[in-house]
């Protein structure tokens, strides 16, 4: 799976996924929601075959990359502990 920017803004961005299922963007999502400073999660699914699928990302302050880095970081470690 291959993730690239769509666009950014100063609080505000949209990644997309080449070859991603939902099962890896809804815990992401997930967290994204549990962050407080996250505004707005939205998930954009066209045709799954037409395009690649999108996430765009809202926040309060700071910058949107970090909060997906982050809930990125939380989904990672959370995986990591069901399989010692």
């Amino acid at each position: 799976m291959q993730t690239y920017l769509v666009e950014e803004t100063d609080d505000s961005v949209t990644i997309a996924f080449k070859d991603a299922n939902i099962t890896f963007i809804t815990p992401l999502m997930k967290a994204l929601y549990d962050d407080e400073n996250v505004e707005l999660v939205r998930y954009i699914d066209k045709h799954p075959e037409l395009e690649d699928r999108r996430l765009y990302v809202k926040v309060k302050s700071g910058s949107a990359k970090d909060a997906i880095k982050k809930a990125s970081d939380a989904v990672a470690d959370y995986y990591s502990m069901i399989n010692e």
